[in-house]
């Protein structure tokens, strides 16, 4: 992907929140204070941020393969990404992207998505939420069913002179969210609406606290080492 002009300049990288700052500010009043998914209320979810951080590493072979790449003329070498904690894909996502920038000794800036509001524009702009960061996601906007969404978290990878190579978005290829979220909220015979809901839910926190949360949090890390690889040593990904 060619891309002639952006947002992102050495001082606008500069100014996003390294992950320790990151996580200090999610259980902030300043936080806590802006609207959530959907326009509810937040809850501090900082220490499931962290506990997933404590857990999580990078297998051996990510671990090389990345160190491989870190060490390539025109490799990766800083990391910008676009986040909000209520998310459950920045939850699990997030925190193995600090890993890997760990790892790699890259440098990483994380963005808040949203101002007060939660964003709801299929195509953001500062104009509408002029105390958001709609710039940068207006750049990475999520493309699918012919619509184009503000998915979380983005992931965008730079050379060291902040040149381009690939970003990620939302959610690794092998985890087919939107099916099986969708089972999982679909309604029940005998069901009411209130306890589809309730049923829903927990079986979604259920799903995130399974094993097969970090098999997609595994396999992001895969998909953002693959693409890379291919970028360097083929071209254009």
């Amino acid at each position: 992907m060619t891309r002639t002009s952006s947002v992102v300049t050495p001082e606008r990288f500069a100014s996003g929140r390294t992950f320790a700052e990151y996580l200090a500010y999610i259980g902030t009043p300043e936080n806590l204070k802006r609207e959530g998914s959907g326009g509810a209320p937040r809850r501090d979810l900082s220490a499931q941020m962290r506990a997933w951080y404590d857990a999580c590493r990078l297998s051996d072979a990510q671990a090389a393969a990345w160190t491989w790449l870190v060490s390539q003329p025109g490799g990766p070498a800083k990391i910008l990404v676009i986040s909000e904690e209520w998310s459950s894909d920045c939850r699990r996502d997030v925190p193995m992207l600090a890993r890997l920038a760990e790892a790699g000794n890259l440098e990483l800036r994380i963005f808040t998505r949203d101002g007060q509001r939660f964003g709801r524009s299929q195509r953001p702009s500062l104009a509408e939420a002029p105390d958001s960061n709609a710039d940068l996601m207006a750049e990475f906007l999520n493309e699918k069913n012919g619509q184009t969404w503000q998915s979380i978290p983005v992931a965008v990878f730079y050379t060291k002179d902040l040149a381009y190579l690939y970003h990620y978005v939302e959610y690794p290829a092998i985890y087919h969210k939107d099916r099986v979220r969708g089972h999982l909220v679909a309604p029940r015979p005998g069901e009411t609406p209130e306890q589809t809901r309730e049923r829903g839910d927990r079986e979604f926190v259920a799903l995130q606290q399974s094993p097969f949360f970090r098999i997609w949090a595994s396999a992001g890390i895969d998909e953002i080492i693959s693409a890379l690889h291919e970028r360097l040593t083929v071209g254009s990904v």
